[in-house]
């Protein structure tokens, strides 16, 4: 009798060739797809998975599900990773991960499989999740088998077997790069981007203009946030009004952003396994939030909460890069983020110009910012003399040093 088996599938060569390759093994394959933004004839997938002898396809459509729980969670936290990096990948990694377990889990199946390689963070937060969700899981990890290894040692393997057992790709020998695309974004890697002084060509990029052909007109837009969400775009030239569900309003962001190029960044990381890999991003949209966040911050949050909020921001970025997303550690950050998270409200007005965001003035009615105190043409309610004792108390260690 077969072993029922759910591989996470793409539909590219490499799970098209691990999805026949399982079956070889006598496994009983269900394919398990999940939609989370990218740019995929899922019904050709389907047939294709078929076609080359799977049990069982299914596409789960996650898209709104990470937008409102994966993507703005992160954003309002102000996670990075190594400064630069707003985690399109780490994010939807967990979610892929926790739907297969679901799917598992109803057809009463323990054994899972995966296309990540053994070098990558992938594979990583991948596992961790399968684990977390089903602590009995079965991982057939074939990257990690040493007889797929000696079998496939490099694309010309990979490709001979799909062309020996007819499975259709689309893939070359001369494939300069990889790809990988979600809502959040689109990354680029492997290949002849693993050369860190190679200045990729313009025709690679997907979801954003290059400056030099963004309009050359600021576009001016503003976004009101409630409770950290936002809910409703305004378009200064037009008078356009954007409102609907969070995955509308990202993917109007997202489209807005890219046509005025924001977003793009080429970056050498640290992986998790603890080499270094350059990768290349497109990140509109996310990259438009994180900083209207961070200039609704400023008005709405208390200066030590703000500094806090710095501080656990780069260990927030390295645990979602890590795939610690279900961590205990984790869940106790956004819990203390949660905790602010009412606070932002109010609406943030940005210019846009060939790759640069502009701030244009914001709004809150949770601001701490008084007019009253801060101007230096009013008193207000603040005495000045006061700051005579509070200097003096500020300087007495200062003081004794000096001496």
């Amino acid at each position: 009798m077969k072993t029922p088996i759910v591989l996470a599938y793409s539909g590219g060569l490499d799970t098209s060739v691990i999805l026949k390759w399982l079956i070889n093994k006598d496994y009983e394959v269900y394919a398990f797809v999940a939609d989370v933004g990218q740019e995929e004839d899922f019904i050709s997938v389907k047939k294709k998975a078929l076609a080359i002898g799977a049990k069982e396809v299914v596409v789960i459509d996650c898209k709104e599900e990470f937008v409102t729980d994966y993507i703005y969670p992160s954003l309002q936290t102000g996670a990075l990773y190594e400064n630069r990096y707003l985690l399109g990948t780490s994010l939807a990694r967990p979610l892929i991960a926790k739907k297969l377990i679901e799917y598992a889990k109803d057809k009463n199946i323990t054994h899972v499989s995966h296309g990540a390689t053994g070098k990558g963070n992938d594979q990583i937060r991948f596992e961790l999740v399968f684990m977390q969700f089903m602590p009995n899981v079965k991982i057939i990890a074939p990257w990690k088998i040493t007889e797929f290894l000696e079998t496939f040692k490099g694309r010309t393997d990979l490709l001979n077997f799909a062309s020996n057992n007819g499975i259709p790709v689309s893939s070359t020998l001369q494939k300069p790069y990889s790809i990988d695309e979600n809502l959040m974004h689109t990354s680029y890697e492997a290949g002849i981007l693993e050369d860190p002084m190679l200045i990729p060509t313009e025709d690679m990029y997907r979801r954003t203009v290059s400056p030099y052909l963004a309009p050359d007109k600021i576009f001016e837009l503003s976004i009101e946030f409630k409770h950290g969400v936002p809910i409703l775009i305004s378009e200064k030239n037009s008078g356009k009004l954007i409102s609907g569900s969070n995955l509308e309003i990202f993917n109007y962001l997202n489209d807005i952003a890219g046509a005025n190029a924001i977003g793009r960044i080429d970056i050498v990381e640290s992986r998790f396994v603890g080499m270094k890999s350059r990768g290349i991003y497109e990140t509109p949209a996310g990259t438009l939030l994180q900083k209207a966040y961070q200039d609704l911050e400023t008005l709405v949050l208390d200066r030590e909460v703000i500094l806090m909020r710095s501080i656990a921001a780069p260990k927030l970025g390295q645990l979602i890069y890590n795939g610690m997303w279900f961590s205990p550690e984790l869940q106790m950050l956004f819990a203390a983020n949660s905790s602010i998270i009412k606070q932002l409200n109010g609406t943030i007005n940005l210019g846009l110009y060939k790759g640069n965001i502009t701030i244009l003035g914001r709004s809150s009615p949770n601001s701490l910012y008084d007019s009253d105190i801060a101007s230096m043409d009013k008193l207000g309610d603040y005495d000045q003399t006061d700051a005579i004792g509070f200097i003096k108390l500020t300087a007495l260690r200062l003081k004794k040093q000096g001496l």
